[in-house]
């Protein structure tokens, strides 16, 4: 079983990212309606930041609710959402306690009144805790978001406020994660091996993990086996082996003065 004792401090991925996938199938073996996954990924989600927290990792973004999941039927949609406030509501003595700060990414405005006020107040209390960051991604889709970004980059130029030369544009900076570096693993539940639209631009180097294990079964030892599995990967962003190797030996040399 993998533990917290055998992980590198020195390897350890500065953002994860997970899609929390699985609820439905986990209530269905079960007999029960899908929100019964839902509410059981909660203590997932619970054990999920913890165990990031405890473990130094600098940001920590979960998939909660996607552009998509409005074609769900209502009746889901108004138990996610009611269920969205009451764990907000309820772990916000967690996120204290662990000097986590909530974060969001997505069209929250698009939220019902009630979570848009509800991510407003856990976001106020929280915003001088300097530990975990808590990214949720709510009513977020990854072509939305570039959709936007270039939207707004065009009003930009438009307005004259970017230069409109030959060159590319810093889509980064039109990002909802425009102060949030990218992730550096993706954690995906429940066998599914897709990105499911979201984080587009943010994943083109990210090391991607998927896991058979169901999202309401996901426990911190989980991730801790997806950690050291990223810890056994070289991230090498285009360049040579070699190249990583000669830079690695060079940036450990010793330095004189």
């Amino acid at each position: 079983m993998a533990t917290k004792e055998s992980i590198k401090q020195e390897r350890l991925p500065r953002h994860i990212a997970v899609i929390m996938d699985g609820n439905g199938r986990w209530a269905k073996k079960r007999g029960n309606q899908r929100i019964f996954g839902h509410k059981n990924g909660v203590k997932s989600v619970r054990e999920t930041v913890e165990a990031s927290a405890e473990l130094g990792v600098n940001y920590l973004t979960l998939y909660a609710f996607s552009r998509e999941n409005w074609n769900r039927p209502d009746r889901e949609i108004d138990a996610l959402m009611n269920l969205l406030i009451s764990t907000i509501d309820t772990e916000t003595k967690t996120l204290m306690d662990n000097d986590i700060k909530l974060l969001t990414i997505g069209n929250v405005e698009g939220l019902p009144q009630k979570v848009q006020d509800k991510v407003a107040e856990v976001k106020a209390k929280t915003a001088q805790n300097q530990g975990l960051k808590l990214v949720l991604a709510l009513n977020y889709s990854g072509r939305w978001e570039l959709q936007e970004a270039l939207r707004r980059y065009g009003e930009d130029v438009k307005n004259q406020r970017v230069d409109n030369g030959p060159h590319q544009p810093d889509l980064e900076q039109y990002l909802t994660t425009a102060q949030i570096p990218d992730p550096d693993l993706l954690i995906r539940t429940s066998g599914e091996a897709r990105l499911s639209n979201f984080l587009l631009w943010q994943l083109a180097y990210t090391e991607l993990y998927f896991t058979e294990v169901l999202w309401p079964d996901f426990r911190k030892e989980n991730l801790y086996e997806a950690i050291l599995n990223y810890q056994t990967r070289e991230r090498r962003f285009g360049k040579t082996s070699e190249q990583v190797v000669r830079n690695k030996t060079k940036n450990n040399a010793p330095q004189y003065g």
